[in-house]
């Protein structure tokens, strides 16, 4: 009797269709778990200044926290325009805080954007140019004429609508938030928001690949 090795089936490595990998990747776009904590810094710091010895405080926080998020970023070698941006956006929060003279204030453009965000996404779809399409396209691989081809221009839809409905679920819960002046729980929402733009730009590029991936086949028969 002869013992014969027995093997298992290799597992095959995630492709980047399956929903790990997207989510990987979004969380690698966000710049990882330590991006996210970056990113969330100036916001943290800003509430927990407030909450300590009011609005004064608060500044001063964010005026510490915001320039060493800043300088991180900036070591970490990522994008100097994303550390750029995030310095602006908290400066312009922190002026129109000073301007109103309240601490929610800070969250005053974070609550508006999203009311932006839903109604572009939902006019690009109106125009029959998704906004996802026209940004993401290209790094999905799609032809030029992607809104000629109708598997696409469906899946970019579909992600439009998706993002302006998730834009205005933020906004709604965000407004209400604000009218409730819980600064604690805004800078949770602001932090658990972050990797989703990036999420919603994964799924979209894996799903137009996949349409792409369908549709060659059937042009080659």
């Amino acid at each position: 009797m002869t013992n014969q090795p027995t093997t298992s089936p290799a597992r095959q490595p995630p492709t980047d269709d399956e929903p790990s990998s997207v989510a990987r990747q979004a969380l690698a776009s966000a710049g990882g778990w330590v991006g996210i904590a970056v990113a969330a810094a100036p916001t943290v710091a800003f509430v927990a200044g407030n909450s300590l010895g009011g609005l004064g405080w608060a500044f001063v926080a964010l005026g510490v926290a915001a320039p060493a998020a800043f300088g991180v970023h900036l070591a970490r070698r990522e994008s100097v325009r994303g550390a750029v941006v995030g310095l602006v956006v908290a400066g312009v929060c922190a002026l129109v805080a000073a301007l109103v003279g309240e601490a929610r204030a800070f969250f005053l453009v974070p609550t508006l954007l999203p009311v932006a965000w839903t109604l572009v996404f939902l006019g690009s779809v109106l125009v029959g140019r998704p906004l996802t399409g026209v940004a993401l396209n290209r790094l999905a691989g799609g032809p030029r004429d992607w809104r000629r081809h109708a598997p696409l221009r469906r899946v970019y839809t579909v992600t439009s609508l998706v993002a302006a409905a998730i834009a205005l679920v933020n906004a709604v819960v965000r407004a209400a938030l604000y009218l409730a002046d819980q600064l604690a729980v805004l800078a949770v929402v602001e932090v658990a928001v972050i990797p989703v733009p990036f999420a919603v730009a994964a799924s979209t590029v894996v799903a137009a690949r996949r349409a792409v991936r369908r549709t060659r086949p059937a042009a080659a028969a």
